[in-house]
């Protein structure tokens, strides 16, 4: 009983570190499209920091 309980939870665990890791993955691709968005929309009059949409 022991051993199929310990299986039981490292499937468990696994499968939602898998799950979370899939929806980092997404939110990566989402932060990714917004920043080369920003790239491409950005204001070339000004120059200088005041063009750009990031504070860095």
């Amino acid at each position: 009983m022991g051993p199929i309980l310990l299986v039981l939870l490292l499937a468990l665990i696994l499968g939602g570190l898998g799950f979370a890791v899939h929806v980092l993955w997404w939110i990566a691709v989402i932060v990714l499209v917004l920043w080369l968005l920003g790239f491409a929309m950005r204001s070339t009059s000004g120059g200088g920091a005041r063009g750009r949409w990031y504070r860095w």
